[in-house]
C-alpha cells in the first residue's frame, strides 16, 4: 500500500502558476492520496471546482470531500434563476479502493480579531483494500501558533479513540427490514488507522509529544501502547531529520499511524522535487 499526503495549496506551484494536471501527475502512483487545501469556486484559482477536476484527471479512483470553508458563491442570471455554488476550502481524499463510509469533523477554531484564521477539520474515511480495513485521516491544523492547534489535537485524539466505540456509518438492525435502513453490508469502522496531514508542528513540539508520547531523557520517545506512530521514525529516519516545506525548519507535514500499521512500514520519503506546491509531498508504504 503506498500513500502520499500533500498540501497541495490550491493548485499554486512554486513558479506561480495554477496547474492541478501538475499536482496529479506527481502523485498518480499512489494507492491513497491525502490532500489539504482543496477549493472549490475561489477566484483566485479560476473558480473551478478542484476536486472534481483531481477526481476527473486522476480518474481510477474513489475519492470524498470534506469542506471546512463553506461559504455562498451562487450566481444569479437574468431571469432570477439561482444558480446555487458554495465556495469552498479543505481537504480531500481518493482511493484505489472502495471508501465504505466517510465523515468530516469540524476541529476547533480560534477566533481572531486581526489574523487571518480559518475553520479547520479532519476528514475520516473508512477503506477496504481486500486485505485490509483501515480508516484513513486527511487533516490541516491551525498555522498560527501551539495555543491554536492544542485544541484541535486534542479534538482529534477524542474522536480517534471514539470511532471504534461509535462503531460504523450505522449499526446494530432495524424492527423494519423492509424500511430501507440496512441497505448494504454493515459498515465497519476498525481499530487500525493512519492520519496524513500539514500538521504546522516540528517533533520537538508539545502537539507532537501529544499526539505520539512524551519524550524523556534516558529512556527516549515513550510510545503508547494504543497510541500513534510517526510512520517517519518507523521507517528508520531520525525523529529531527527531514523537510517538508522549504521554509520550515523539519517536518510539518507527518503520518502517524497504529502501531499494528507502524510495524509494516517499509519506507517513507519526501519528495522534494516536486514544483506543484509550496510544500513538499510525503510518501509512505506500507507491507502486505
Amino acid at each position: 500500500m503506498l500513500i502520499v499526503s500533500y498540501n497541495i495549496q490550491y493548485g499554486l506551484g512554486r513558479d506561480g502558476q495554477y496547474d492541478l494536471a501538475r499536482i496529479a501527475g506527481e502523485i498518480g502512483d499512489a494507492d491513497i492520496i491525502c490532500l489539504q487545501e482543496v477549493e472549490r469556486f475561489w477566484q483566485r484559482s479560476g473558480t473551478v471546482d478542484q476536486a472534481q477536476t483531481l477526481a476527473d484527471l486522476l480518474g481510477r479512483y474513489h475519492w470524498v470531500f470534506g469542506n471546512n470553508l463553506d461559504m455562498d458563491a451562487s450566481t444569479v442570471d437574468a431571469s432570477g434563476r439561482v444558480n446555487n455554488r458554495r465556495r469552498q476550502f479543505g481537504t480531500m481524499i481518493l482511493s484505489r479502493w472502495p471508501i465504505v463510509s466517510s465523515r468530516n469533523f469540524p476541529l476547533p477554531k480560534y477566533g481572531t480579531l486581526t489574523q487571518h484564521s480559518i475553520q479547520q477539520g479532519l476528514l475520516e474515511t473508512v477503506i477496504d483494500t481486500g486485505t485490509d480495513v483501515v480508516r484513513v485521516y486527511s487533516v490541516h491544523l491551525s498555522h498560527l501558533c501551539a495555543q491554536t492547534r492544542l485544541p484541535q489535537v486534542e479534538a482529534m485524539m477524542d474522536i480517534f479513540a471514539r470511532a471504534p466505540l461509535e462503531g460504523g456509518a450505522w449499526c446494530g438492525g432495524h424492527p423494519d427490514p423492509s424500511a430501507g435502513w440496512t441497505e448494504g453490508a454493515l459498515p465497519p469502522m476498525p481499530e487500525q488507522m493512519i492520519l496524513m496531514g500539514d500538521l504546522n508542528f516540528l517533533p520537538d513540539s508539545a502537539e507532537y509529544n501529544r499526539m505520539i508520547g512524551p519524550k524523556t531523557p534516558h529512556f527516549g520517545r515513550l510510545l503508547r501502547l494504543h497510541g500513534l506512530v510517526d510512520a517517519w521514525v518507523a521507517a528508520g529516519h531520525e525523529e529531527h531529520d527531514g523537510v517538508t516545506h522549504p521554509e520550515a525548519p523539519g517536518r510539518i507535514d507527518h503520518c502517524m499511524l497504529s502501531p499494528q500499521l507502524a510495524s509494516r512500514v517499509s519506507r517513507c520519503w519526501i519528495d522534494s522535487e516536486n514544483s506543484g506546491s509550496d510544500h513538499y509531498p510525503l510518501w509512505v508504504e506500507i507491507s502486505a
